[in-house]
């Protein structure tokens, strides 16, 4: 898995450089804090796999299991990841949103 500066690790497990699709495991280490709420212009369809997050926004924890399905333009975040998660995640466009 390649990491980022805050320790957060993504593995890609496939991706389609036509339509910019992508399928990624994605591990938080424990104690990450993100600052920003976060809006995409794909669909994001997350399960989470291990752990748990807080969302901050909504006051909310998700633990294992939860999935979520999220909408072009779906505010989320920002996130507190207190004892680490790790995330399955699929990203991709449908013609009429793009």
């Amino acid at each position: 898995m390649e990491g980022d500066t805050l320790g957060i690790k993504e593995k890609i497990l496939s991706r389609d450089p036509e339509t910019k699709s992508y399928t990624r495991l994605l591990k938080f280490p424990p104690g990450i804090k993100t600052a920003e709420t976060l809006v995409h212009d794909f669909w994001e369809e997350v399960l989470i796999v291990e752990g748990e997050l807080i969302d901050l926004a909504k006051n909310q924890t998700f633990g294992a299991g939860f999935y979520a399905c999220r909408p072009p333009g779906m505010k989320h975040g920002p996130y507190h990841i207190p004892r680490g998660c790790t995330t399955f995640e699929i990203r991709y466009y449908l013609e009429k949103t793009r």
